[in-house]
């Protein structure tokens, strides 16, 4: 019995860990950019990333720690669509 409770104690932490997300700050050496990824990254190796920073537990974390990092241009979201911009009117 106290295996069994163990066993579904240790399954309900593993899914839990899982479950839950984190964000890292990486730079990315063919872009010349910051990305944030959603994976712990591997720096050098054949990887395209030269740093990583984190793990941050939201994505608006890991935004607000991108503006602190140098290297850093500001952060453009690929997920929010930009407004086309209006012309003035010339009349």
């Amino acid at each position: 019995m106290t295996r069994t409770v163990l066993a579904l104690l240790g399954l309900v932490a593993l899914c839990a860990s899982a479950a839950a997300q984190s964000f890292w700050v990486v730079g990315n050496q063919s872009t010349g950019r910051c990305d944030i990824v959603t994976r712990n990254p591997t720096i050098g190796g054949g990887s395209p990333y030269f740093f990583g920073d984190g793990p941050y537990k939201s994505k608006d974390d890991a935004k607000l720690a991108m503006t602190t990092i140098s290297v850093c241009p500001p952060y453009q979201d690929p997920d929010e669509k930009k407004a086309p911009e209006k012309k003035p009117d010339t009349k």
